[in-house]
């Protein structure tokens, strides 16, 4: 989200509610609110005073709901008036494991994780606070995939040799740049629909071992020994076998008729040739 701020700030008054004040974004001329999505009592400054909102803080660690957007909505609801549009950055991990098909915005979310069915909570608490009666508040929904960028490289991954699935076994994965993110905060916010869901990916179809293999090329390091499928999830932490265990291609066409957004780094190449 930070990546947008240069562009936003030469557009729009921008607050920013943070835990702590930031140097950085005083210097970008950001009027900073100090409170935290976790103690609803120190929110009560955001009531009435957005035309428009850009939520991109995460779900809490554990349980089930969205508690942070929950305390966020009800903030907003106190306000005598409602923003006009709210852009929400989500996650393609709403779908689930799609066996590899390709995967629109009218395909029904199916978490398989408890980290993406705080997601999709968090999605459906939006639609319902988009859709009150008498109160409009346009709500558009960025599913995003894996963000990558020169200081969100998983290189660390190739350096330990954790074994990659054979290629016949392999999962399909997709990718955004952050800054192609961040330009798709804007555009949401410009021409995102009511209650509308957008995949914001780049153009790459690649399997999950491509992916590492075109990092450890560029980076001059080993490529990642692969194994069979059942030996990489007894070797490989939970966490990261939750991501490597779902297999999605998602289609990209609403992202560029509606938002009409064009990428900077249509390709994980070219965003890789870019850090270079």
């Amino acid at each position: 989200m930070r990546r947008a701020l240069p562009q936003l700030v030469r557009r729009w008054h921008v607050l920013a509610l943070v835990r702590q004040h930031d140097p950085q974004l005083s210097a970008l001329g950001i009027t900073q609110i100090e409170g935290d999505l976790d103690r609803p009592e120190t929110l009560t400054r955001l009531a009435g005073i957005s035309d428009a909102v850009i939520h991109s803080a995460p779900p809490p660690p554990q349980g089930t709901d969205d508690t942070r957007t929950r305390n966020l909505i009800a903030t907003l609801q106190r306000g005598k008036s409602l923003p006009r549009q709210l852009v929400y950055i989500s996650t393609s991990g709403v779908y689930g494991d799609c066996g590899g098909a390709w995967v629109s915005e009218t395909r029904s979310p199916a978490a398989q994780s408890a980290r993406a069915a705080r997601r999709v909570d968090a999605e459906h608490r939006l639609r319902r606070f988009g859709r009150q009666p008498g109160r409009h508040c346009r709500v558009s929904i960025l599913r995003a995939p894996g963000i990558y960028a020169a200081d969100r490289l998983p290189l660390e991954r190739l350096h330990k040799r954790l074994p990659l699935m054979l290629h016949a076994e392999d999962s399909h994965t997709n990718h955004i740049h952050a800054d192609d993110l961040g330009r798709a905060c804007i555009a949401a916010l410009a021409r995102g629909r009511a209650n509308r869901a957008y995949n914001i990916n780049d153009d790459s179809s690649l399997l999950m071992g491509e992916w590492f293999d075109a990092l450890a090329d560029a980076f001059a390091l080993p490529r990642a020994p692969r194994l069979p499928r059942e030996e990489v999830r007894r070797l490989v932490p939970p966490l990261q076998w939750s991501f490597m265990n779902e297999s999605r291609r998602l289609d990209n066409s609403r992202m560029k008729q509606e938002l009409r957004l064009r990428l900077r780094y249509p390709t994980v190449a070219a965003g890789i040739s870019a850090v270079l």
